[in-house]
């Protein structure tokens, strides 16, 4: 993989990890218009690096309340930081068992299935067109709904199918308010991210010789810059109901990757 395909990828996974169009769907798009010749070890490599950056950025955006949820939790009392940091973990949950069970099933969803990204981009597309029209309310997230956002989240494992997008249009849907819902939705990642990542490092049987460094340094610091921005950027829309631009965006996108596909 050379350093400008990095570089792209990059871009790629920082603004779609948060803007609701798919980040797996596109960089499935993407290694199919550069012919991805990489080796399992270095896409492997790249996919986890790639991850990691837009965690950490989202860490970054979120780090007041990041602190404020680590210095709750650290009284050991049952306050709101302690019942804000259980919802979580109740919305991790579904993702976790889909992932731990069907794991060897989801890597094969992963095997250049362009025409499945581009039947679940439309799946995205109606999901935030029916949150974009939704009404605003001020309701905050309860247990029920944290379990609800989260097998929305475990339905989002499919290539194609925005995970912000999902989880916020689940959660704008079901009348919670959108600044929280933006803020739930990015923060419940986090930790399924760093995970997985974990488990892929361990798991993997790479060693920095089998990758090209250069590559991954730039890939990585592209999708933490442009993550940044977008996710800055994504609490602004939802928060202005701005969620239509998105929706059309997957639908045309869905709909040449499905005739590309069928038809070339």
């Amino acid at each position: 993989m050379g350093i400008f395909e990095a570089l792209v990828l990059g871009i790629i996974q920082g603004l779609t990890e948060f803007l609701p169009v798919s980040s797996s769907g596109h960089l499935e798009i993407a290694k199919a218009i550069f012919g991805d010749n990489a080796v399992a070890k270095e896409s492997m490599f790249m996919t986890v690096m790639l991850h990691g950056a837009t965690a950490i950025s989202t860490i970054v955006v979120f780090r007041k309340e990041i602190t404020e949820i680590l210095k709750g939790l650290f009284q050991f009392k049952w306050n709101e930081q302690t019942i804000f940091s259980l919802k979580i973990i109740v919305s991790m949950i579904p993702a976790a068992f889909v992932g731990v069970a069907f794991n060897d099933q989801i890597e094969a969803l992963f095997e250049s299935q362009i025409l499945l990204v581009g039947m679940m981009l439309l799946v995205t597309s109606a999901l935030l067109f029916l949150a974009d029209k939704a009404k605003t309310t001020e309701k905050g997230v309860s247990y029920m709904h944290a379990i609800i956002i989260g097998i929305a989240q475990a339905i989002a494992i499919l290539p194609g199918i925005s995970r912000s997008g999902a989880t916020i249009s689940t959660s704008v849907i079901l009348g919670i308010d959108r600044t929280r819902a933006t803020r739930f939705s990015f923060l419940m990642v986090v930790p399924l991210i760093l995970g997985k990542m974990a488990k892929d490092l361990l798991s993997s049987d790479f060693t920095t010789s089998d990758v090209s460094v250069m590559p991954v340094v730039v890939g990585f610091i592209a999708a933490f810059i442009t993550g940044l921005l977008a996710c800055t950027w994504m609490i602004k829309l939802v928060r202005n109901s701005k969620l239509s631009y998105f929706s059309i965006y997957c639908a045309i996108v869905g709909l040449i990757a499905i005739v590309h596909q069928l038809f070339f």
